[in-house]
């Protein structure tokens, strides 16, 4: 087992802290994103419903996001988590866990969060809203809200907001965090600049860290920054983890690390 010292450098990833540096980039994949959704909402309405999800729209955004790129310095995966995002978004499933995962900002923090309840009781890191003293939290179709910390549990990187909101969009929480090695999840997040982006991978097991008392769930999937206090989601719809670090394993090489839900489930 790594110390403490081994295991801070590692989840201090490259990659987790990679920004954008080109606004209008930005911009501009957005745009072309909307457009090869809207296309294909299109397509589904007017054709045979169960055609498959039109390639082209995947080259469109690829051959965007390269062409705009290459001057710049940026990471050719994100191209990868853009167009899987846009594809699992047509998915009815997907699209309903999305209007339940919110943008969580202090003043000097960014990550996700997502409503566990109706009442606008939103789960998320404990690092992400560490120190603030103002919180706000934002929804895909609800919008903006201040939030309060009502829970906070640092020694498992959880905490319990409650936003002024009613009637909102939630995700359900397993009661135990049941898998089996290889088992495919979705988690959907706010990654970099980029919000709402939805993708897939599949949970490797458990490993222990230096400086926890229990074993966090360690995930095989493309995690960067912004995507702490995203929900992991398993083929049944409910959450059994939130992601809060990434992490250079001897093993298995970088991989994603989540809070079992059964920390919360459990709580005092």
């Amino acid at each position: 087992m790594k110390d403490e010292e081994d295991y801070k450098q590692d989840i201090i990833d490259d990659d987790l802290y990679e920004e954008f540096d080109d606004e209008e980039l930005y911009e501009l994949v957005q745009e072309e994103k909307r457009k090869a959704l809207e296309r294909s909402r299109m397509e589904r309405e007017t054709k045979d419903p169960k055609r498959p999800f039109p390639k082209w729209i995947f080259w469109v955004i690829a051959f965007m996001m390269v062409a705009a790129i290459l001057p710049n310095t940026f990471s050719i995966p994100a191209v990868d988590f853009l167009v899987k995002s846009a594809q699992l978004s047509t998915d009815d499933q997907i699209s309903e866990y999305k209007q339940a995962v919110v943008v969580v900002e202090g003043e000097q923090s960014r990550g996700t969060g997502f409503a566990i309840s109706d009442d606008g009781t939103i789960l998320t890191n404990h690092h992400v809203i560490e120190d603030a003293r103002r919180i706000s939290v934002a929804f895909p179709e609800q919008g903006l809200f201040e939030a309060t910390v009502i829970e906070e549990y640092p020694e498992v990187d959880l905490a319990v907001l409650k936003a002024d909101a009613e009637n909102v969009p939630h995700l359900n929480l397993a009661d135990q965090t049941d898998f089996v090695s290889e088992e495919p999840i979705y988690f959907i997040g706010n990654p970099l600049r980029f919000t709402g982006i939805a993708n897939e991978g599949e949970i490797i097991g458990y490993t222990d860290l230096s400086d926890w008392d229990q074993p966090v769930l360690m995930l095989d999937a493309p995690i960067y920054r912004g995507n702490s206090g995203s929900p992991v989601i398993n083929q049944q719809g409910d959450v059994i983890g939130v992601v809060f670090a990434t992490l250079n394993h001897e093993e298995e090489g970088r991989v994603g690390l989540a809070v079992p839900i059964d920390y919360y489930q459990n709580r005092p």
